[in-house]
């Protein structure tokens, strides 16, 4: 199962399959501490019992049911505060390969894949490695919900639950490698403008109002878009605008 894969150029020519893991991330970055990975590695797990996500939250899924992968970048070619980049077009690329099953797929800022009204289907981690000289690797950790129907948050859903049908994981992966590995070389070109307008085509809430908690205030507001380093703008009432990082500012009922 996880074959190295022969549809794409390098991405995938060095996979690591394991029944079980704590973390994609962690075997991952093991992986690159001991000098045995590469650009292209990619570590997948049939059962991540402690995979992360987004503000320390653990991404909680039953064994052999799901995606749970982690791929290893060299992305030197970037500034380091271009990092937003990666997130934008790893969420473009998953967002291509989702909405032909379902088609109002949006992103939901800094890198969820949610069914409006009907939950989240998938998120993204990524941890980076900084040396002196710069960006040296990315661990882009990828979590989607495909075969499961069961879950214990209501905010959840899964491919299976929202359309009814049964997937083969292994070949939605090989579609997500595909475009994963579309996407990264459209960023080495430094297509960096149509990343962001694709990006911004599926985002969440974009130009809509809807209530945030700020400062631990519930406050209506409009998401305008996103910095260049990638932290979300919006606008308030008034007509003033301010920026937010991941832990500023949350979706007051999403």
């Amino acid at each position: 199962m996880y074959k190295i894969l022969a549809n794409t150029i390098f991405l995938g020519k060095d996979v690591l399959f394991l029944p079980e893991c704590h973390s994609t991330n962690d075997t991952a970055m093991q992986l690159v501490r001991s000098g045995k990975a590469q650009e292209g590695t990619v570590v997948i797990c049939s059962h991540q019992s402690k995979g992360k996500g987004q503000r320390g939250n653990v991404w909680e899924v039953e064994p052999g049911k799901n995606l749970t992968f982690t791929l290893v970048l060299r992305p030197d070619f970037l500034d380091v505060s271009q990092q937003f980049l990666l997130n934008m077009f790893v969420s473009n690329a998953i967002q291509r390969v989702l909405q032909d099953y379902i088609p109002d797929l949006q992103i939901k800022w800094p890198n969820d894949l949610v069914a409006p009204k009907r939950g989240k289907l998938g998120g993204i981690l990524i941890e980076n490695i900084l040396g002196q000289k710069g960006w040296e690797y990315a661990l882009v950790g990828i979590g989607i919900n495909i075969n499961q129907v069961k879950f214990l948050s209501n905010k959840a859903c899964s491919l299976s639950s929202l359309t009814g049908s049964e997937y083969d994981l292994e070949e939605l992966f090989k579609l997500l490698m595909a475009q994963l590995e579309q996407g990264y070389i459209a960023l080495k070109k430094g297509k960096h403008k149509e990343i962001k307008e694709k990006y911004l085509s599926h985002l969440f809430r974009l130009g809509e109002w809807a209530y945030f908690f700020i400062r631990s205030n519930r406050i209506k507001a409009k998401i305008d878009g996103i910095s260049q380093e990638g932290k979300l703008v919006v606008e308030y009432e008034n007509g003033d605008f301010e920026e937010f990082d991941l832990k500023e500012i949350q979706f007051a009922d999403y």
